[in-house]
Parts: C-alpha cells; structure tokens; sequence
C-alpha cells in the first residue's frame, strides 16, 4: 500500500477529533442537535486551521443515514462516501480555479433539483473570496432563496474579498490560529500511535515553524521523519530549517551572563558556520529570556525545572533580562536594516554585552563628559565616567488573596542584633541571592538568627518584595547556605538599622561625592573650564572602579 501523507491520514473525521476550534464546534453541535440549521455557514481563518475539514463533517452530520446528526455515524453509506470523497451529493467547487460567471450557473442550475443520495444537497465553496463579481452576482439570488435541501458551506482565506451583500446572508465563524501547544500535542499524539521515536525539542521547533497551521506542522513532521531516517530528532530538525538547538542559544546567554567578550564572539562565530536564520535564533533567545524572567519573578507559572535555566536566572538581575530581552526583539526587527544579518545579529549581542549585569561589566575605557568646546582628552585620573541611573528594585506586589508576610508589629531597633549588617551580607553572597530575591534580601536588615528561625527587618517601602514565591525562595536558599532548615519571619522595621542596599547606597554616594570633587578640584579640569569654557556634567562622573 502506498504511504499516506500523515495531514491526510490523520485529517479528522468527527467534530470530537478537531484539534482546537471548540467555539466552532460548539455552535455547530448544537445547530444540529436543535434542528435550527441555517442555508449558509462561512468558515473563515488562516490555511491549516481546519476550515474544509469542519464542512466536510457538517456535511457527513447532515447526511448521515442515523443522522441528522452531530456524531455521524462514520460506517452508513453516506460517510463512507463522504470520507472518500465520492458522494454524489456533496459538491466541492475550487473558487481558485473555477471563478467565472458559467461555472456558478452551472452550479445554480444544479441546486433545483432534489439531492439523489443524501438528505442534503450540500455545496463546498473553497477560497470563495476568488469568484469573479458577476459569479457572485449569479450566486447571491440563490443564497438568498434557497431550496429547502440545499446547504452552501463557504471557505476563506481573505473574507474582506466578500460582498456586504453575500457576508450579510452567511453565518460566519472565525477559525483561529493554533497555538503551539495545541500542535505540539497533536504532533506527540500522531507520533505515539505511529511508533516513531522523537524528542520535545524537534517537536516544539516544528509546532513553532508551522505558525499556527497544523496542516503545515504535519507536512513538517513528515518532512522531518524522512530527514532523521524514520525517527525525528532535534538535531536533524534543526539542520532540516536552518535553524539553531537550544543549547547553543543558552550558551550565548551563559557567556553574555560572564560579561565574557572573546568566548562571545567565539559562539557567534559557531553558530555562524551553521548558516542558520539569525531571526530565529533572536527568536529562540528571547522565548529562553521570557522563562528566566517567568523563574524569576512568578516562579509557579514558570513551568521549568531545568536546572541550568534555574542556575542563569540566579545570575543575572530582572532588570537585566528585561533590558536583554528588549535588545533581541529590537534586534530581530532591525536585521533587515544590517549591512548583514550576521553583522545584525552580532551587534544585538554586543548591545548586551555593553550593558551585562554588574559586577560582570567587561572593562572599558571611562570617558570625559564635557561640552563640544572642550578639549578632546584628559589625563586618566581626572576622567569621569558616565553612566545611566540605577533602575528601581524588581518585585511583585501581593495580590489582595494573598497578604503581605510582614508582620503588622514594628520592630525597636535600640537594640543591637545578635549578627551584624556584614554578617547578613556575608550570608546574602553565601546564599547565592540573586535576582528579585536578591532584592528582597539586601533591603532587609537583620533582626537575629535563631535555631530555625531568621527574623528579618524590612521598611515599609520594601514590604511589597516579600511575596509567597520569593520568601520560600529566600528560605530554600538561606537553608542551604545556613545547612538546616529554616523560616523566614518578617517584621516592620521603622527605622534605626540598614540594610545592605542602604549600606551600599550610603556608601556608593559618598565615593560619587568624592570621585566628583576630585574632578573638580584636578588642575587641568579647572584649565579646561577657564580656557575653554568646558563643564563638567554631574550625573556623568563616577567612580573609575564602577
């Protein structure tokens, strides 16, 4: 027997086996249940959603020799006929091919008499919206009054094609896209039954390349079968689209999370002998940025228990990923701008680079800040540096189901604490806290750390941090640095101790405040002010060392 392309041989049969379109079916179902059915239906939607399949069951439904119905029965005459392709009374017209007026008023003609099998004599009308004016003209008095055993079921690409005057006597549904998830199950479904081998991510690069048709991610899939020999591997998919493994995209995250510039262009360079589509590849690396964000902010939602992607998001700050994120999607857009997408593509990655998480920023030459008529170098020492303000904290506020954890009893603060501020922050970096429960973390102060218990302090301004997931992130985190099992228990501090990000603000301020008076106070910035009429722009010095 011949092999039977898998979009054919899986094409559905009954409205229970659809894939998506619930709102379709509903409808539907219950038209033909109620006995309330309607002369015309116009299915609308993207290629690949199901459109010409949902007639042909509506029309089985109709047909149906225990039916009307609709659940027909699939082994009477009439659906077998139908499945086939081969029932007299179903006629499917290609308004692509058969667009002139002769064509419809054969079918007008056709449409008076009774059906010879079936209940229903049904016209398919496929890309309807290709009927020259005059075809439409000629079908519309027939659409208007139509026998009593006729159906028309019209299909579309484009509806904005139609005439007011054929829309207005139709019931339209809009079918919609399928989401990847939705063709990631299908797929998984076809291939269980088949006994083909296959792994999640080739399944989730073709659900993504099918772009929301599921008769094109099984075109893909039998594509991707015959490339990987039988079985279907990430691998050969990838090889197959020209497109890049995931691996490889979280290593360009790994080494941008170093702030590393040499093994940067080393992984470009590697993913660059691929050949690949460098839009995808933007692509993949802004879907891998959304799940860190999801870790790191919402981890519950996040759906990953992928321990290098739990690693990264420790790494590296939520304004960060936010700001990276923002970088691929600008990047992808401007690729066709590029003298080369590659060019394109590697400059959205040093655009991160440039502005990598700190305490990872690769070194960089500091600059001079000045007006245009100032002179154009300063010796090192009196150089300022310029950069952008600090973004405010990541955090979550607690919805109204779910409470703030700081308890309602401010804490006195005369007292010292059994464990000092640099104990905390020495703590802190043994914990690895990164990220939002970094945060949350470093604008806590300490109130003491008992056998299973670690008090914390926060201000009122910073309660908004400690929501559920961070705090059992914090204690998760603070347990296995403290090598025990603990809780965390806030308490409202109303002044009288610092955090560690007041203790590092007070004393970023002052090292501004001193880096500032050594630029003004260094004899040739006075030389250059008197001279040329140079200043010094505040907000750009800053301590070389940052």
């Amino acid at each position: 027997m011949s092999y039977q392309a898998l979009a054919r041989k899986w094409r559905p049969r009954r409205f229970s086996e659809l894939v998506g379109q619930e709102h379709v079916v509903r409808a539907l179902t219950h038209a033909l249940d109620s006995g309330r059915l309607h002369h015309a239906f116009l299915f609308t939607g993207t290629r690949g959603v199901g459109k010409t399949t949902i007639a042909r069951i509506f029309a089985k439904s109709l047909n149906c020799e225990k039916g009307p119905t609709s659940n027909p029965c699939g082994e009477c005459s009439a659906c077998v006929e139908i499945d086939a392709g081969r029932f007299v009374d179903l006629l499917e017209i290609d308004a692509a091919s058969n667009t002139g007026i002769d064509n419809v008023r054969e079918l007008i003609d056709n449409a008076m008499y009774a059906p010879t099998r079936g209940r229903h004599k049904v016209y398919l009308i496929d890309e309807v919206h290709m009927l020259s004016k005059s075809a439409f003209n000629a079908l519309l008095k027939t659409l208007e009054e139509p026998p009593p055993h006729v159906k028309f079921l019209l299909a579309t690409t484009d509806p904005q094609k139609l005439p007011v005057t054929v829309l207005s006597r139709c019931i339209k549904f809009n079918l919609k896209r399928l989401t990847p998830e939705q063709i990631t199950g299908q797929m998984q479904h076809i291939l269980r039954a088949e006994g083909i081998a296959f792994d999640a991510e080739g399944i989730d690069v073709l659900a993504r390349a099918a772009d929301g048709s599921l008769r094109d991610g099984l075109s893909l899939l039998d594509q991707a079968i015959a490339h990987g020999g039988g079985a279907l591997h990430a691998g050969e998919v990838h090889a197959m689209l020209g497109t890049v493994e995931r691996a490889k995209v979280r290593v360009l995250l790994d080494v941008l999370a170093n702030g590393d510039g040499a093994a940067l262009l080393d992984e470009i360079e590697r993913i660059a002998s691929f050949a690949p589509d460098f839009a995808q590849v933007l692509d993949e690396l802004a879907g891998l940025l959304h799940c860190i964000q999801l870790l790191q902010l919402i981890p519950a939602a996040a759906g990953e228990d992928d321990a290098e992607l739990l690693a990264l998001s420790g790494r590296v700050g939520a304004e960060d990923v936010q700001l990276w994120y923002q970088m691929a999607v600008t990047g992808r857009r401007d690729l066709p701008l590029a003298p080369t997408p590659r060019v394109g593509f590697e400059m959205a990655l040093l655009r991160m680079l440039a502005f990598a998480p700190a305490g990872v920023t690769p070194s960089r030459t500091p600059s001079v800040a000045a007006t245009p008529n100032a002179a154009r170098a300063t010796p090192a020492s009196t150089r300022a540096a310029v950069s952008s303000p600090q973004p405010p904290a990541v955090g979550a506020r607690p919805s109204a189901s779910e409470p703030s954890r700081v308890a309602d009893t401010s804490v006195p603060r005369t007292a010292s604490a059994p464990h000092s501020t640099n104990d905390w922050s020495d703590l802190i970096e043994r914990a690895e806290l990164r990220g939002p429960v970094g945060q949350l973390a470093r604008h806590a102060s300490l109130v003491a750390i008992e056998e299973r218990l670690v008090r914390l302090a926060l201000k009122p301004a910073h309660e908004h941090l400690a929501v559920g997931p961070m705090v059992a992130q914090l204690e998760q985190r603070l347990g296995a640095a403290l090598g025990r099992e603990v809780k965390v228990k806030f308490e409202r501090d109303t002044g009288g101790s610092e955090s560690p990000a007041e203790q590092r603000a007070r004393a970023d301020n002052s090292r501004r405040q001193a880096a500032a008076d050594a630029v003004h106070g260094d004899p040739l910035v006075q030389s250059l002010i008197d001279t040329f009429g140079a200043r010094v722009i505040p907000e750009s010095v800053r301590p070389a060392d940052t």
